[in-house]
C-alpha cells in the first residue's frame, strides 16, 4: 500500500473454521469436501446475501467475511449454527461438519478487496475460543447486540490473546439460547481416559501463572506414562483454561471419562497443591487430596499425584503395570523454576530470543538438566527456520545438547523424540530414526513422541506412517488448531498430493514464514505459477532482514533421506521462481 493513503472503516468481522478439518481430510477427503461444498452454497452464501454480507476469504476449511451491522452479523453466526446442526442431523458424527465463529466489531485496513488488522486478529482469536458448534463475540460487538436481540450471553472474563495487547472481556453465544448449534460428544476411547485440566494459581500474583501451568504440563506427562490411560494432550486441555464449564460438560467435549482438578499455591520456599479426581460421567467426586511440602519435593508431589489418580480409576489399571520411565529431574528447584518461565514462552512466541537464555541459566545452575539441553538442542536445529540462517556452529550444538540429554535421561521418550527432530534438520537420519523409534516404544502416549513421528517420518518417505502419528495426536489434542499443518503439508507435499497440502494452509491465521516458501513451491508444481509468485511475495513482506533463503533450501533437502523428495522441493522452488 506504499504510495497511497491508508483506508479504514469500522465494520462487524465474523470468522468461522471448521473443527478438526486436518483430521477429517486425513481419513476421508473426497466426503470432507463434498460436506464443506454443502456447506459453502446451500448455507454460508444465502446467509451471506440475506443479512447483507460480505465473504471477504473463503478458504477450504474457513470463511473470514464483514458486515456493516454487529446485529446482522451475530444472527447470521447463530443461524448458520443452527442449519448446520440441522444438516448434520442426518449425517454420522465422524462426517459432520462442526464449526466455530468469533465476531469482533473493530477498526479494519482496506487494501482493494482484502482487509487486514487488528480487528480481524480478534476475531479470529475469538474463534479459536469458541467452542465446537459455538459462537464467541468481543466487549465491542457484544454492547452493540445485548438488548437488541433474544439470545443469552455468557460473560466468559478478560482473556489475554495472543498478539493482542490488551486483555479483552469475551462474552459466548450460552448454549440454552433458541437457536444454539450442538456438537456431538466425542466416543469415549476403549480405556480409561483423562484430562488434567489447568490449575488454577492460587498464589494472588498473576505473575507465578506460569508456575501452575507447569506443575499442570508436568502431572500431564506423568500420566502418559501409564500406557493403560488415553490422557488428553495440554493444548486441549488447556482450551478451558480460566473457564467455569460444568465438569460433565468438559468430559462430553473432550471425551474422556475422568477430569483432575487443582491448584497451587506458591509462597517462598514452600507449595501446596490440591488435587481431586472427577467421574465426569456422573461428576461425583472419587478422590481429594492436599499437599503442603517443601518446595524441593515438587517431582515427588507430581509422582505422587499421578499415581494416585491412577489407582483410583475404578477396575482399570494396576499401579503395578506401570512402565516406569528411569527420570533425573533436576535438583535444583531455581533450575526447575526457570525452565518453566522459558517453557511459558515456547506457547507464546517459540522465536524469542529469552528461551534460550532462560534454558541457559537454568544449565548453569544444574548442567545434567536433561530436559533444558533436549530443549535447547531442537531450538539450534530450528534456527534456520526462525532466523533463516545455517551454521555449523548451531549444527554441533544441536548435535552436543542432544547427545548430552540423552546420556543424561537415556529413558525418556520425550527427549528421545527432540534428539530424532534434531538429528533430522541436521541430516543424521540413521539416528533420527533411532530415536523415534525410540521415543515410541518407552511412551505411545506420549504427545511429543506423536506429533514429531509424524514429521520425522514424513521426512524418511514413511508417508503411511506420518499420517498414522499425527492423526493419534490428533486424537489427543481435539482442540488443537494449527499444531499438525504443517506436517500435513509436509506429508502431502511428499507423496505428490499437492492440492492436499495446499487444503492444510487454509484458515491459518499465523503461519510460520517459511510456510509461504513450502506453498509457493506446492502452487508451482500445480502450474499455478502466479498464485506461487504471490507466495513468494507474500514472504518477502514478512521475511527477517537477514533471512538466506539458500541456507533455508540446503537444510530441506538435507532433511529428506530419498533423493526424489529432495527434488520434489527443489523443483518446486525453482518452478516458483527461486534462485536455488
Amino acid at each position: 500500500m506504499a504510495g497511497k493513503s491508508i483506508q479504514r472503516r469500522l465494520a462487524a468481522i465474523l470468522t468461522a473454521d471448521v473443527v478438526g478439518y486436518s483430521k477429517m481430510m486425513g481419513s476421508n477427503e473426497t466426503n470432507t469436501l463434498s460436506e464443506i461444498k454443502t456447506w459453502h452454497n446451500k448455507i454460508l452464501q444465502p446467509l451471506m446475501a440475506k443479512y447483507n454480507g460480505r465473504i471477504v476469504k473463503l478458504m477450504g476449511d474457513g470463511v473470514l467475511a464483514e458486515f456493516g451491522s454487529v446485529v446482522n452479523a451475530v444472527e447470521c453466526a447463530v443461524e448458520m449454527q443452527k442449519s448446520m446442526a440441522a444438516n448434520n442431523d442426518s449425517i454420522q458424527d465422524d462426517k459432520k461438519i462442526i464449526l466455530r465463529i468469533g465476531i469482533n466489531l473493530g477498526d479494519v485496513i482496506l487494501d482493494g478487496d482484502d482487509l487486514y488488522g487488528d480487528g480481524i486478529n480478534v476475531a479470529a482469536r475469538l474463534e479459536a475460543m469458541a467452542e465446537p458448534g459455538g459462537i464467541c463475540i468481543s466487549d465491542d460487538a457484544h454492547r452493540q447486540v445485548r438488548d437488541k436481540l433474544e439470545i443469552a450471553f455468557e460473560d466468559v472474563g478478560d482473556h489475554k490473546l495472543k498478539n493482542i495487547a490488551r486483555p479483552l472481556r469475551v462474552y459466548r453465544v450460552r448454549s440454552d439460547s433458541k437457536s444454539a448449534a450442538r456438537q456431538p460428544s466425542p466416543a469415549l476411547p476403549n480405556k480409561p481416559s483423562i484430562a488434567v485440566l489447568p490449575f488454577d494459581n492460587m498464589s494472588g500474583d498473576p505473575e507465578q501463572e506460569y508456575f501452575s501451568d507447569g506443575i499442570t504440563e508436568d502431572i500431564i506427562t506423568e500420566l502418559t506414562r501409564f500406557q493403560s490411560l488415553f490422557v488428553i494432550a495440554r493444548n486441549s486441555s488447556f482450551a478451558f483454561k480460566g473457564q467455569a464449564t460444568d465438569i460433565t460438560e468438559i468430559g462430553k467435549k473432550l471425551g474422556v471419562q475422568y477430569v483432575v482438578e487443582g491448584g497451587v499455591r506458591k509462597a517462598g520456599e514452600r507449595i501446596r497443591i490440591t488435587a481431586q479426581l472427577i467421574d465426569a460421567t456422573t461428576g461425583n467426586h472419587l478422590w481429594a487430596e492436599r499437599y503442603d511440602r517443601n518446595i524441593t519435593d515438587i517431582f515427588a508431589v507430581q509422582d505422587e499425584v499421578a499415581s494416585q489418580v491412577v489407582s483410583m480409576v475404578p477396575g482399570h489399571v494396576e499401579i503395578a503395570n506401570r512402565v516406569q520411565a528411569e527420570r533425573k529431574p533436576t535438583q535444583d528447584m531455581n533450575a526447575y523454576d526457570l525452565m518453566l518461565r522459558a517453557m511459558s514462552l515456547t506457547y507464546q512466541d517459540f522465536t524469542s530470543g529469552k528461551i534460550v537464555q532462560l534454558m541457559k541459566q537454568a544449565l548453569e545452575i544444574d548442567p545434567e538438566y536433561g530436559t533444558a539441553h533436549a530443549i535447547l538442542s531442537s531450538i539450534y536445529a530450528y534456527s534456520v527456520f526462525v532466523h533463516g540462517r545455517r551454521s555449523d556452529e548451531n549444527d554441533a550444538l544441536a548435535i552436543s545438547h542432544a547427545e548430552t540429554a540423552l546420556k543424561l535421561e537415556p529413558s525418556n521418550s520425550k527427549i528421545h523424540a527432540l534428539a530424532a527432530d534434531a538429528y533430522l534438520v541436521v541430516g543424521k537420519h540413521e539416528l533420527a530414526k533411532y530415536h523415534i523409534d525410540k521415543a515410541i516404544t518407552l511412551n505411545p502416549n506420549d504427545f511429543v513422541a506423536m506429533g514429531l513421528a509424524g514429521f520425522v517420518k514424513a521426512f524418511q518417505g514413511d508417508y503411511d506412517g506420518a499420517v498414522t502419528w499425527v492423526n493419534k495426536a490428533l486424537h489427543s489434542d481435539p482442540f488443537a488448531s494449527d499444531a499438525y499443518r504443517e506436517v500435513y503439508f509436509e506429508v502431502h507435499f511428499l507423496g505428490g498430493q499437492y492440492e492436499l497440502a495446499l487444503e492444510q494452509l487454509l484458515g491459518w491465521q499465523f503461519p510460520p514464514k517459511h510456510i509461504y516458501l513450502e506453498k509457493a513451491a506446492a502452487l508451482a508444481q500445480l502450474g499455478r505459477t502466479e498464485e506461487a509468485h504471490e507466495a513468494i511475495r507474500q514472504f518477502e513482506l514478512v521475511r527477517l532482514e537477514n533471512w538466506n533463503i539458500v541456507d533455508y533450501v540446503n537444510t530441506i533437502k538435507r532433511m529428506c533421506v530419498r533423493p526424489e523428495d529432495a527434488e520434489r522441493w527443489l523443483e518446486g522452488f525453482r518452478k516458483a521462481g527461486l534462485k536455488v
